[in-house]
């Protein structure tokens, strides 16, 4: 397929819009949009004010610099202040981007140079002007991700808050900015396009700063999907060192996960001005990673499509569902988003653990993966959320304003690893016992249904919710207060789940101890310098952290006899049965300790398909397990 054009049109329901794949590795055409969807929480522009002029230039790649600009005019009389973000759209914690920003002068109208002061690490004041004033500035960029800017000979990867600094209080004023790329490169972006082709624009600040911009030597791969009359173009931009034919397959392997999560609401997101951009760097250089926005999305991965075995689908899975859960389905504590400090919400459970839910079902559902490694990887999410001692110190909405503190935000002190589990994999379960739940009780719903009530509810037209308004919707979609009413209470502003093995088994799964005759003492210590050593901390409810031991203590004997190898330490549990009690002597910052462990079975719990049991699957069975795992995207007719 190397160097051909190739376009493939799919015929689908009215529920799942009709898609036409193209395939080129030409750069995008950078078009007067097609259609400007009404955007009800978007502030209104002022036809006379003269928009902000930004300006970026590479003249320093090797030594990852851009020189950047901004000016500002009809500006009112009196002190001015510039500042750089703390924060970033997608992400939770704090973000010091003004570190990167030096060389910052002033000048006015006349190109005069004007005095600035600086009375705090964020930000720069101008006291006196005309009422222009253009900012200009060196910006240090090496870190590629979804967060921050990357410049170097191969590309400028730049997350806008970490690229250019505003004005405060002129967050209204229409955006225009103009990339100066290097010889070979492209700029993908889902800023609004001019006629000229480095020259893009924005409605405000706001979509300014949530629009990530790629520049560099980018391959793309576009294809369309359609609600009705309206057709929208999908653009998989991407910046790898993988042949043609990698891109050809994974863009294959994009358009149906896309046409999936279209299904699951039963139309695309009116997008605006026509497109949504996957902007994917799969470098040495780059850092992993995902970060969704309005109208595209930063994925990441260090390695090669091929080298990855092409598991960036489901990070790309995962970003692509965000498009509606979260930006537009959209919790009203990020509304709008502050950029000056950390912005938190209790709904990440949803927003980001629904989200997570849904990518790799997207994938199963696409054909893209096979059902048994879905479920190994559901069942290794759904066994660490039964035995975390997390949920013993807070609810799903706890942990979703815990996002701050962990999410890529770096500390020096140690917390409690504890008392934490990520709002991810919580929420991907949440989602799991809803869905499995609703087929359960209510056989014409899904959380499909659930997700499609929540868009009618909030996002079409789109107000942001608050964190009771979901279980609101629940009780709407299901008509059965009383359920919505149990399910939140429960595993919503409380802790509990529910019994997910005949849950499973209605689609011919099986939940069961996965070594349910081992003897266990709580995470293994590992072999570190010629001693056995704990790496991290116990967990409450071992027989390890019973004893009082934790994080880098030296174990030197297990039940008599000295153990410096994790094979001994294996061997020796592999000897006892549950409740057998062992004295164990270990050495800790107050010296030699002796105690004794009282083993308990190993908790590890699995998913297993009925088949691999010699069980056969009835009919009700396996119709509960294609109508969740199944394709949602009708085949497309035989040609006569």
């Amino acid at each position: 397929m190397r160097g051909v054009m190739m376009t493939a049109v799919v015929a689908l329901s009215s529920a799942s819009p009709a898609i036409a794949w193209s395939q080129t590795t030409a750069a995008p055409q950078m078009q007067a949009p097609q259609m400007q969807a009404p955007q009800p929480q978007a502030p209104q522009m002022q036809a006379q004010a003269a928009p902000v002029e930004y300006d970026i230039a590479f003249p320093r790649p090797d030594h990852h610099e851009a020189q950047v600009s901004v000016t500002y005019r009809g500006l009112p009389a009196g002190p001015v202040r510039f500042q750089m973000a703390r924060s970033s759209p997608g992400r939770y914690a704090l973000h010091e981007f003004a570190k990167n920003v030096y060389s910052v002068s002033a000048t006015d109208s006349a190109g005069r140079l004007i005095a600035v002061t600086r009375d705090d690490p964020y930000g720069w004041g101008v006291e006196r002007h005309d009422g222009t004033v253009t900012i200009r500035y060196t910006l240090f960029g090496d870190r590629g991700d979804g967060t921050y800017a990357q410049i170097d000979p191969t590309h400028a990867h730049l997350n806008t808050p970490a690229t250019f600094l505003w004005a405060v209080g002129q967050d209204q004023q229409p955006v225009q900015v103009r990339f100066h790329p290097l010889p070979g490169w492209k700029i993908a972006t889902q800023l609004a396009p001019t006629s000229d082709p480095n020259v893009f624009t924005a409605r405000d600040l706001q979509y300014f700063m949530d629009s990530p911009v790629e520049l560099s030597a980018h391959d793309v791969r576009s294809w369309t999907v359609a609600d009705g009359a309206k057709n929208y173009t999908i653009r998989l931009a991407a910046h790898h060192g993988g042949s043609s034919a990698d891109l050809d397959r994974f863009a294959a392997m994009a358009q149906k996960v896309v046409a999936q999560e279209i299904a699951v609401f039963g139309a695309p997101p009116p997008f605006d001005h026509g497109t949504y951009t996957f902007l994917a760097d799969y470098i040495p250089q780059i850092s992993g990673d995902g970060m969704e926005h309005r109208n595209s999305t930063v994925i990441s991965m260090p390695k090669s499509l091929a080298d990855a075995q092409f598991q960036q689908i489901q990070t790309l899975a995962h970003e692509f569902f965000h498009a509606w859960n979260v930006e537009r389905i959209r919790p009203a504590e990020l509304e709008p988003f502050d950029f000056t400090r950390a912005n938190a919400t209790p709904s990440l459970w949803l927003a980001e653990g629904f989200t997570q839910y849904y990518g790799p079902l997207s994938v199963v559902r696409a054909g893209e993966m096979s059902r048994d490694d879905y479920i190994r990887q559901l069942s290794g999410t759904l066994n660490n959320l039964l035995n975390t001692p997390a949920r013993g110190y807070g609810t799903p909405q706890e942990m979703s304003l815990r996002a701050p503190f962990v999410d890529a935000a770096q500390s020096i002190d140690p917390t409690n690893p504890n008392i934490y589990v990520s709002y991810y994999p919580y929420g991907a379960i949440i989602a799991l016992a809803l869905d499995l739940e609703l087929r359960q009780r209510f056989p014409a719903l899904t959380l499909d249904s659930y997700m499609r009530q929540l868009l009618r509810d909030y996002g079409q037209p789109e107000r942001a919710y608050r964190p009771d308004d979901l279980r609101q919707s629940l009780a709407k979609l299901t008509g059965d207060q009383r359920f919505a009413d149990a399910f939140f209470a429960r595993s919503v502003t409380a802790s509990g789940l529910p019994d997910f093995a005949p849950l499973l088994a209605q689609a011919g799964f099986t939940l069961r101890p996965a070594h349910p005759d081992a003897a266990w003492a709580g995470a293994a210590p590992i072999a570190k310098d010629g001693v056995l050593t704990l790496a991290a901390p116990t967990r409450p409810g071992t027989a390890l952290y019973a004893a009082g031991l934790d994080k880098d203590d030296v174990i030197l004997s297990l039940d008599g006899q000295p153990v410096t190898t994790s094979e001994a330490w294996a061997a020796t549990l592999a000897r006892h049965a549950p409740g057998d009690r062992l004295p164990i002597t270990w050495r800790n910052r107050a010296g030699e300790r002796q105690a004794e462990l009282t083993l308990t079975a190993d908790p590890t719990m699995e998913i297993v398909a009925n088949e691999t049991l010699g069980q056969s699957l009835t009919a009700a069975q396996r119709r509960f397990r294609d109508g969740w795992l199944g394709s949602k995207v009708p085949a497309a007719p035989l040609s006569s």
